[in-house]
């Protein structure tokens, strides 16, 4: 997607016919170097075979020395731009949020989306210039960043307060998009998809998730919220959520966000968003249309990970797996690796951002 400049030509060849020979001015004479290559003409040859060779770069690159660069046009990439992109070809868009830190987990994500051919609906919020600058230069316009970024440094620390300033952005992100008119998934990328996901999401409920929970539910378990836990609230997972832009989704993503403020970080109580979204859904239960997508389809990592039994019984089932129950980069990677999910070391090839160093 470089543009062109309009101040770039053709180079011409200033100096080719100080060496033309033209049979009208010297009809019998032979070339005389000793008279073109005099010192004063050889010194103004070396100083502009000189020139051209420092600039002949920014020449060649005409995008980079006359026009803005591709990093600041992004800058200028808004969400309402951004969603009418991706969702050109439909209604549906599939929602990441992400920092640099988590850029393979990012790679190895959307493999899994692309198997699935849903990837051209996906649009990365970036949440560091650094997500925006590197997803939109190998794949344009899947990026988008909603100032202002949160500490890149410290957004991708579990319980931190720049981790729950991170998580914390996502329900107004989601929440934009609905008004915007458009259905939309959200994901962590620490998930693999092993199958479609839509046909599990068909219907008019105004929201769609997955429990948390790890303890095994009946293979025809009803699609309800489930009853509150131990502390008084349900235990569903922030990590995936499908709504359409209806009444009943917008009043959860604004009762999220208002149970956020209610709930701040501290170093006390290291909040993060996941118990807001079940205040949400507990306090909003009775007004919206919720639906518990099923377990076998959709397990938790805690028991996907942990209860190979399970994972035996419900095999032909899994539709996308969540490496949660587990903390630190390296611990999940290498369970992905054990489990064969991480595909980025030898399909990297098929993302749409190829292989990241």
């Amino acid at each position: 997607m470089s543009p062109t400049s309009l101040h770039q030509r053709p180079l011409h060849k200033p100096y080719t016919s100080l060496f033309q020979n033209s049979s009208s001015d010297y009809p019998s004479k032979p070339y005389n170097f000793s008279m073109i290559l005099n010192r004063t003409t050889f010194l103004l040859l070396l100083t502009l075979l000189i020139i051209l060779g420092v600039f002949s770069p920014w020449i060649s690159n005409s995008s980079t020395f006359f026009t803005p660069s591709i990093e600041a046009k992004w800058r200028g990439y808004t969400l309402p731009e951004a969603v009418s992109f991706v969702a050109k070809n439909g209604s549906t868009v599939i929602v990441c949020a992400v920092s640099q830190p988590y850029l393979p987990f990012l790679n190895n994500w959307l493999i899994s989306i692309k198997r699935q051919k849903h990837h051209e609906k996906v649009l990365v919020i970036a949440e560091d210039y650094a997500t925006l600058d590197i997803v939109n230069a190998r794949w344009p316009g899947h990026a988008v960043l909603i100032p202002p970024a949160p500490d890149a440094q410290v957004a991708h620390k579990f319980g931190s307060q720049g981790f729950f300033n991170f998580t914390s952005r996502r329900p107004r992100h989601l929440l934009q998009i609905l008004e915007l008119g458009y259905n939309v998934m959200y994901n962590d990328v620490d998930m693999v998809w092993l199958a479609d996901p839509f046909p599990y999401l068909e219907g008019n409920h105004d929201v769609y998730f997955m429990d948390d929970m790890s303890a095994v539910k009946p293979l025809d378990h009803p699609n309800v919220l489930p009853p509150p836990g131990k502390k008084g609230r349900t235990y569903i997972c922030s990590c995936m959520i499908y709504m359409h832009p209806t009444p009943g989704a917008k009043l959860v993503m604004k009762k999220w966000i208002e149970e956020l403020q209610i709930q701040p970080w501290s170093k006390a109580k290291k909040a993060n968003d996941q118990p807001a979204f079940n205040w949400a859904l507990n306090k909003t239960a009775g007004q919206v249309d919720l639906y518990l997508l099923p377990q076998a389809a959709f397990p938790t990592g805690g028991l996907y990970f942990k209860n190979k039994t399970w994972v035996d019984e419900t095999k032909g089932k899994h539709v996308i797996i969540h490496n949660n129950y587990i903390v630190g980069f390296e611990k999940k990677i290498k369970r992905f690796k054990d489990y064969n999910l991480w595909l980025v070391d030898d399909h990297a090839s098929e993302s749409p951002l190829g292989k990241l160093e």
